[in-house]
């Protein structure tokens, strides 16, 4: 008879075989933990300064001037605030915006036009003053307006309430005009600025059978403002302009025909003219300068002859089309 075997498998108990991979485990942990300590003690060695270049090393202290994210529905420092973001760990950084270094000339074309400022300023409470001392032009005091613009100081002397600068459709000057000029003359006489006179109209149509219209008759005031200047002391080389507008710049465009868009501007022009620097030569516009002696004989100008020398500024006359 065969023998029987018979196997019996005991379940459960602690006796079976578990692998090594617990060895592994553990030594991740104990090689970690060594960095860990070694981390540890190197922080504590070290000085101020080295942990200062340690956070700077690994910390930008710039900000990116590019968007966050991808510059779409990740961008912005939050989703309501736009801007890039930045660390708050890195050490804060000032941004300073540098002015170009100006050239010599570039600063002396702004103490140019610092001091023609207060030029300007100058003259307009002088002749503001002239008019408040005076008994006979105080009641013309109405009758002048002096602005600062683009173009230079405006002093404009116009029609107003009733008070005509000159009788209707001539342009012969009424003497309180003239007084009212000879008090401009005296507050830009010492200026060095070149001047330009513009004459204006009302719409008001005005020709004659021999064709003299508004342009004919601003003009002719134009050159009769002009006249009295130069009789008052003005220098004819100063005279850079003179120019009848008719009804073309009106002061009062809502109402073409008011009185007061009958005027006379006289402008001193921004940049222009020739000015004494402290060491005795003339400064001109483009920065240039050259000897007094010099300045002051082409300033003079010179006696009319067919072969003499033109003067430097020669003053001009213009009449607009009528387009």
């Amino acid at each position: 008879m065969p023998d029987i075997v018979i196997k019996k498998i005991k379940k459960g108990g602690h006796g079976g075989h578990h692998g090594g991979s617990w060895k592994v485990a553990y030594a991740d942990f104990v090689t970690a933990m060594m960095a860990f300590f070694l981390l540890l003690w190197l922080l504590s060695s070290a000085t101020e300064e080295q942990l200062q270049g340690i956070s700077n090393y690994f910390t930008p202290e710039t900000i990116s001037q590019s968007e966050s994210g991808s510059g779409g529905i990740l961008g912005g420092q939050s989703l309501v605030e736009e801007g890039a973001l930045r660390s708050e760990m890195g050490a804060p950084t000032v941004s300073i915006d540098i002015p170009p270094v100006k050239t010599p000339e570039e600063i002396a074309e702004q103490r140019l036009a610092a001091q023609e400022d207060e030029e300007f300023k100058e003259a307009e409470e002088e002749l503001r003053k002239a008019l408040e001392s005076t008994p006979d032009l105080q009641e013309l005091a109405k009758n002048i307006r002096i602005e600062e613009t683009d173009e230079g100081l405006r002093i404009q002397i116009l029609d107003e309430d009733g008070t005509a600068m000159f009788p209707s459709g001539s342009a012969v000057m009424a003497e309180h005009t003239k007084l009212l000029l000879s008090k401009v003359a005296e507050a830009i006489e010492g200026m060095p600025q070149d001047i330009s006179i513009e004459g204006h109209t009302d719409a008001v149509p005005f020709t004659t059978i021999t064709g003299y219209s508004n342009w004919e008759l601003s003009s002719d005031r134009a050159l009769a403002t002009r006249r009295e200047l130069e009789t008052l002391g003005l220098a004819t080389g100063r005279f850079a302009k003179v120019a009848g507008l008719a009804d073309t710049d009106p002061l009062v465009p809502e109402a073409p025909t008011n009185e007061r868009n009958r005027r006379i501007s006289i402008t001193l022009l921004r940049g222009t003219g020739e000015r004494p620097s402290p060491d005795g030569e003339s400064s001109t516009q483009d920065g240039t300068s050259r000897p007094a002696s010099e300045t002051d004989t082409e300033s003079t100008p010179p006696p009319s002859s067919t072969n003499g020398p033109s003067t430097p500024r020669r003053p001009s006359f213009s009449v607009p089309s009528n387009r």
